[in-house]
């Protein structure tokens, strides 16, 4: 599930994506019962709705799980964030290698490296785990994110 924020530092409203219809409502459920009203799901893929024009650029930071490798996190999220915005992305103790290999696709989405840090989680395994952070300082071009399957399957 990815968290996209907007709005004021004091009242943000925070849409939770995911591409299954099921954990969605699940979600939604939780937000409802827990009386959690800043926030809700959003139905379906990256892909699709990185090019629909109500959530493209929409959004002040995008918040990733360590689902997928940083190139395919940047194509499926910074689309959704407007310029000066930031993705932050959960990844595991060590990400330099991972993050060296994404600069390509930071640069042609629009975003660029502004720290990778440790934060106080420890994954599965008892390892600490890192936040990337990368700021959008431009526009993503039209073409991302590529199509369903695409980002993964070749990434930049």
């Amino acid at each position: 599930m990815k968290m996209l924020c907007h709005g004021s530092p004091w009242l943000r409203q925070v849409w939770l994506l995911d591409s299954l219809r099921k954990r969605c409502d699940f979600v939604q459920g939780a937000l409802a019962r827990l009386g959690i009203s800043n926030a809700q799901t959003l139905w379906g893929r990256a892909e699709t709705l990185g090019q629909d024009a109500a959530h493209r650029g929409s959004y002040d930071v995008a918040v990733a799980r360590a689902v997928a490798d940083m190139r395919v996190l940047s194509e499926l999220c910074l689309p959704f964030v407007r310029t000066g915005g930031h993705l932050v992305a959960a990844k595991g103790p060590d990400p330099a290698a991972e993050v060296a290999a994404a600069k390509h696709a930071f640069d042609v989405l629009g975003g660029r490296l502004v720290d990778v840090m440790k934060v106080e989680s420890l994954s599965e395994e008892g390892l600490p785990r890192t936040a990337v952070i990368v700021r959008k300082d431009m526009q993503t071009p039209e073409e991302y994110p590529r199509r369903e399957g695409k980002p993964s399957k070749r990434p930049l």
